[in-house]
């Protein structure tokens, strides 16, 4: 049978934040037959703890697609017998995907991975690549199997990395770049007219998952590393350095000029922004969080921070 724009393919979609539910809505709004959304719980945020719904699963609520929230996929998908679809589509869904869910469609499983595979399989590969110093990533449309991200590749789509990019706006290109890649090619793979190429192994790299050791940044990178390590974070979880003690996350850096004689972070200047003393250069700070206080731009925050002058972080 031959899928068609008038006959669509049943489609469970698999994703939990932002960056997938850039994707379902293009699904969505290019006319594609969801039929279910699997996405992770809801967590509690706020000093209430209220559960805020996954930004996937408010998508779905709009558009009266069902949800289905397992807390462990392996352990929890009887639930899918009830559910007869063509295709399982997922981006970031946030955790491993068993067997039985990948041979529940009648066709197969499909997923978005935001890089150019073989390079950075794995859990990170928006931050590493920023962090790697990478100019350009991208998506990749790829076949599930039961090994991670090691399926055969369907097709690609580049991103260019901005040097002004961080996690959070790159994910947001990345994710307009995948949901432009699914709407050209979902019904191509529903017929059976994307041909998959395999990866070649020798050229895997992995993006390791980000650690709360990673957030600690270290002074011991050279300056453009720990500026790239500082976009790979921002604007979540945030790095941080320590100042007396209390977390100073920050959110932007750029290089403002050679390094001074000054032992390294230290902070040099508080006169409009923030200047750090890191190794080779200095570093303009442009958005900082002192543990327990509101996030705000350089020049506030140095405005009201005077005494922090001359200080070394650690």
């Amino acid at each position: 049978m031959a899928f068609s724009v008038n006959n669509q393919p049943r489609i469970i979609y698999m994703g939990t934040p932002e960056i997938s539910a850039i994707v379902l809505r293009g699904m969505i709004e290019a006319g594609f037959n969801i039929v279910a959304l699997i996405t992770n719980e809801d967590k509690p945020v706020g000093r209430k703890k209220e559960l805020e719904p996954t930004p996937t699963k408010k998508v779905a609520a709009t558009h009266h697609i069902p949800v289905y929230q397992p807390h462990r996929i392996r352990e929890d998908n009887a639930f899918l017998k009830d559910i007869p679809c063509d295709i399982i589509v997922t981006m970031a869904y946030g955790q491993i995907v068993p067997k039985e869910v990948l041979d529940h469609p009648s066709i197969g499983c499909i997923n978005l991975h935001g890089s150019l595979l073989p390079k950075l399989r794995g859990a990170a590969p928006i931050q590493r690549s920023i962090m790697e110093g990478d100019k350009v990533t991208g998506v990749t449309l790829m076949q599930m199997v039961d090994k991670m991200d090691a399926g055969v590749m369907y097709d690609k789509k580049e991103v260019v990395i901005e040097d002004n990019d961080n996690y959070t706006s790159l994910s947001i290109k990345i994710g307009e770049a995948a949901k432009d890649l699914i709407v050209e090619d979902l019904l191509k793979y529903a017929n059976g007219k994307l041909p998959g190429l395999a990866q070649k192994e020798e050229e895997v790299t992995f993006a390791a998952k980000i650690k709360p050791t990673d957030e600690h940044l270290s002074l011991d990178m050279e300056a453009t590393d720990l500026v790239n390590m500082i976009r790979g974070l921002s604007l979540t979880p945030g790095g941080y350095f320590l100042l007396e003690g209390k977390k100073l996350k920050v959110f932007g850096a750029v290089i403002d000029r050679k390094g001074e004689e000054a032992p390294i972070g230290t902070i040099l200047s508080l006169k409009k922004g923030v200047f750090l003393q890191a190794k080779g250069a200095v570093l303009s700070l442009s958005s900082l969080q002192l543990e327990g206080k509101k996030s705000m731009d350089a020049k506030s925050f140095a405005n009201g921070n005077q005494n922090l002058l001359g200080k070394v972080l650690k």
